[in-house]
Order: C-alpha cells, then structure tokens, then sequence
C-alpha cells in the first residue's frame, strides 16, 4: 500500500494510475478507523480496479474547539488497519496547506435547503466545511466512484447536491450503516465511551427498530412522544433531537403522506459524546 504524504505525491501517482486506465473507488475519512470505514473499501474493491482512502480532520467542519481538539487521531494505526485490510492500494495525507492553500476557511454552497436542515440548525457553516474539502479532494484524487456511510445520511445527501451542482465528474455510492452487535452504530467517536455506555447506548438502535414498526400505523406526533419518553429518565443520557423526514429534502414531516420515502434520524449525547444514527422507514 502506497504512503502518499502530500499533495505533489498523490497526484504523480493519480497521473500514472489513469495511463494504465485504472478506475479508481475513493472513501475519506478523518481517521479514528472502524470496521465501518472499511466496509465503504470493500464496496468500492468490487467496483474499481484502485482503491484510495484519504485521512484529513477538517478544521473547517468542526463548530465547536474542544470537539476537534478531542477528536481522535492516531495515523499510524490506521495506517497499519488499512493495509492489513488488504482493501486499499494507497492512503493520502495530505497537510493543511494541501487543501487550503490560502487561508483555512470554507466556501460558501448551496445545497438548494438540504444544509438548513437538521445538523444544518445547530451546527452552523458546518456543510460548507464538508463541501470545500469534499470538492478539493474529488478534484485532486480524480477518482471514477466515490462512497460514503448512509450513517451521516444528510451529509451523503448534500455530497450528492453538490456533485450534481458543480458537475464534477464522479458518482457518489452510499454505504449501509455497519453495526456492532448491539446495533450500535459504528463512529470514530464511539472509541471515546467505555464499553459499558457502549452497550447502554444500544438504546438508540433499538429506539429505531421501535420507531419503524410504529410508523405503519402510529401518527408521526404520537411517536415523537414514544421516543421522548424512552430517554427521559436515562441517565446520562440526552436525547438532542428525534424527528421524521422526507428522504429527498431532508424536510421534517409531522404527517406521512403516500409514495414519499421517509427516515427516521436521531441524536443522542452519550458522556458528552455525540451519537448520531438514522433507519429508513417502509
């Protein structure tokens, strides 16, 4: 597995990959690797000849200090999972200056609404920071597929906005949500609860599967309050938001209607960590 530490290198070996014709499958990530991270490599080893990761924590993303100060970091082991995996045939890292070569700051998108929704609301300018860096990675690795994890949903969403808006040319693939046993959703920020509030936490999931069978017949205000009640005496526990949404806006619905695709998305703080998950809705 190739080690590319710059931008230089990265693209002498993108220029010799596309004279052989290669087609290439890309993942980013911000490291803290997961069995998560790698299903997204093995989705894209059956659909590409080449497989690139990229580790880089987005300063720009991140609206709060303390959250990107803790985030977790350790290159070189996931630099060792990666090539253990077998999956992928080379990881870049590129420096600050690789992706923001100026000033480190955000351009401005728009993603015609779907940015103001949910993580939209309290995490301000944070889907800006995802597209430029998103934008300039698709623009430097020049990959044919790109795939993500349908556990963010709306930022594979926006990705998708985005990519249709600027006409880049790749096609973005989303990723099954990869579980741990209890149904945990996997996230590099689960590496900061101990296991004990990690199995607690298999709450969350359960709370879905709950909130899937009721969706069936069960107004949707109705189950809110199901949901609201579950973690209103957990302790330590601090249910965020719960709500329903049309899966093509990412729009809030307090009533279904037919023929409309719906998810359920929820957030939970867990210690002080942030849990996000989401369940499509028949």
């Amino acid at each position: 597995m190739e080690v590319l530490k710059n931008k230089k290198t990265l693209q002498d070996f993108i220029e010799r990959q596309k004279e052989m014709g290669k087609k290439i499958g890309f993942a980013p990530t911000m490291g803290a690797l997961h069995n998560g991270h790698l299903s997204l490599y093995e989705a894209a080893r059956k659909e590409n000849d080449l497989v690139i990761s990229s580790i880089f924590v987005n300063p720009t993303q991140f609206n709060n200090a303390e959250d990107l100060e803790k985030y977790p970091r350790d290159t070189d082991r996931d630099i060792s999972i990666l090539k253990t995996s077998g999956l992928v045939d080379a990881v870049y890292l590129p420096q600050v200056e690789d992706i923001y070569p100026e000033k480190t700051e955000s351009q401005r998108y728009d993603y015609d609404g779907l940015e103001n929704e949910m993580e939209g609301k309290s995490r301000p300018g944070h889907f800006d920071g995802v597209g430029t860096v998103v934008e300039e990675l698709f623009r430097q690795v020049k990959a044919d597929n790109a795939y993500f994890g349908e556990k963010d949903f709306q930022q594979l969403a926006i990705i998708k906005k985005m990519v249709e808006k600027k006409l880049l040319p790749i096609k973005i693939k989303g990723v099954s949500i990869y579980r741990a046993e209890n149904g945990l959703a996997l996230s590099s920020r689960n590496q900061r609860l101990t296991e004990t509030r990690k199995d607690e936490a298999k709450i969350i999931f359960e709370t879905l599967i709950k909130v899937k069978k009721l969706f069936k017949n069960t107004p949707v205000l109705n189950i809110k309050e199901n949901v609201n009640k579950i973690f209103h005496n957990k302790k330590d526990m601090e249910l965020e938001y719960f709500l329903i949404a049309d899966e093509s806006t990412l729009k809030e619905i307090n009533q279904r209607e037919e023929e409309k695709s719906y998810r359920a998305f929820i957030v939970v703080n867990v210690d002080g960590v942030r849990l996000i998950d989401n369940m499509h809705l028949d």
